[in-house]
C-alpha cells in the first residue's frame, strides 16, 4: 500500500510538472517580444523624427525669398541665384550672379584680359576650360561642364572669397564652339549667358605672336620652361628674340581665314546678347575696361594685370623675313597690319 502511495505520488509530480514548464515559458517569450517590440518602435520613431526635422530644415531654407533685384524687365532672363551643390553660398545666397563667356582666339590677348577681370573682387572667369579635348568631345559634356561653372561648383584659382556677381569662362573659337554653335547659342539665350568677344584688330601681329608661342612650346626658352604669358620685361625680351620666318606666299590667304571665322562666330551669335571688343582698343582706352563692367552690371572698379606684353614696337623688329611681308600686304586691304598696333 505504501508502495502504490508513493508510486502514485511520483507519478503524479511527472505528471504535472511538464504542464506548469510551457507556460512559464510562453510568459517569457512573450514579455521578452514586447519588450523588444516597444524598443524597436521607439528607436524607429527617433529617426522618423529626425529624417522629418532634417527634411523640414531643409525644404525651409530654399523657399525664403530674395528681396526683388532693382532691374529692368529685360534684364531679368540674366539675373541668376544659383545654390551650388559643394557649399553653401550662406550670405551671398540672395546675391545676384550674372552668367558670361569670352569668346576669343588664341594670341588675341584673352589672357591678359582674363586677368582683369579676375582683379575684380565680384568677377570670376575660369580660364580657358575647354582647351582639354573631354570637356569638349560633344555637347552633353559641354553643357555639363557648363552647368558647373555656372552653378558656381568649378573650383579654381578664379574663385571669390566675395560674393561673385559675375562668372564665366574664356572660350576659343577652334575648342567646339563653332562645330555646336547652335546648341551653345540656345544654351546661352535659355539660360541667360552673355557673350563677350574679344579680337584683334592687326591680325598680323597675332599671327606672329601664334608662330612665337608655337616656337616656345618647343624651345622653352625661358630655363626650359614654356610661357604663353610673362610677368616681366626681361622675360618678355627673352621670347620676343624669336623671329618666325613667315609664309608671305600663303600670308594674304591665311589673314582672310581668320577674319573669316571672326565673320562666322559674329554671326553665329548674333542672338545672344553680347559686347565686341577689340585688344588695341583697350590697350589704348580705359574706358572700355568700364563698359565691360557695366555689361556685366558689376561695381565699377579699377583692375589691373601683372601680364607683360611680349611683342612691343614695330614689328619688323619681330619677323625674319619683313621685306617679302611688306611686298605681299602694300595694296592690299592688309597693308595697314605692316604699322602698329593702334591703326584701325
Amino acid at each position: 500500500m505504501a508502495d502504490d502511495l508513493c508510486f502514485f505520488s511520483k507519478d503524479t509530480f511527472s505528471l504535472k510538472s511538464p504542464k506548469k514548464s510551457p507556460l512559464v515559458l510562453r510568459m517569457v517569450v512573450l514579455v521578452f517580444a514586447m519588450v523588444c517590440g516597444v524598443y524597436i518602435c521607439s528607436i524607429c520613431l527617433k529617426q522618423i523624427g529626425t529624417r522629418t526635422t532634417n527634411e523640414f530644415l531643409n525644404v525651409e531654407e530654399p523657399q525664403r525669398p530674395c528681396p526683388e533685384p532693382n532691374i529692368e524687365p529685360w534684364e531679368i532672363p540674366y539675373v541668376h541665384y544659383p545654390k551650388p551643390k559643394t557649399y553653401s553660398r550662406v550670405e551671398c545666397a540672395c546675391n545676384p550672379v550674372r552668367y558670361f563667356a569670352i569668346l576669343s582666339m588664341q594670341r588675341s590677348g584673352s589672357g591678359w584680359f582674363e586677368t582683369l577681370l579676375n582683379n575684380h573682387t565680384n568677377i570670376s572667369s575660369n580660364g580657358e576650360i575647354f582647351s582639354v579635348k573631354v570637356r569638349r568631345s560633344n555637347i552633353s559634356s559641354i553643357v555639363e561642364t557648363l552647368d558647373t561653372i555656372y552653378n558656381l561648383d568649378w573650383l579654381s584659382s578664379a574663385s571669390k572669397n566675395e560674393c561673385t556677381a559675375a562668372v564665366g569662362l574664356k572660350w576659343m573659337l577652334n575648342q567646339g564652339l563653332l562645330q555646336h554653335h547652335e546648341e551653345i547659342v540656345e544654351y546661352f539665350r535659355t539660360r541667360g549667358v552673355s557673350a563677350i568677344f574679344l579680337f584683334r584688330r592687326n591680325l598680323l601681329r597675332r599671327m606672329i605672336s601664334v608662330l612665337a608661342n608655337s616656337y616656345d612650346r618647343d624651345a622653352k626658352l625661358l630655363n626650359g620652361t614654356h610661357k604663353s604669358h610673362v610677368h616681366s620685361p626681361h622675360e618678355a625680351e627673352i621670347l620676343a628674340r624669336y623671329k618666325p620666318l613667315i609664309n608671305a606666299t600663303l600670308l594674304k590667304r591665311d589673314l582672310k581665314q581668320v577674319e573669316e571665322t571672326q565673320t562666322k562666330a559674329l554671326e553665329y551669335f548674333k542672338s545672344t546678347r553680347h559686347i565686341i571688343l577689340y585688344y588695341e582698343d583697350i590697350l589704348k582706352n580705359s574706358t572700355k575696361l568700364a563698359d565691360v563692367q557695366e555689361f556685366l552690371k558689376v561695381p565699377k572698379r579699377e583692375v589691373k594685370s601683372r601680364q607683360v606684353k611680349i611683342h612691343q614696337g614695330s614689328l619688323s623688329n619681330y619677323v625674319d623675313n619683313w621685306d617679302d611681308l611688306q611686298e605681299a600686304l602694300n595694296g592690299t586691304q592688309y597693308q595697314s597690319f605692316l604699322r602698329g598696333d593702334y591703326r584701325k
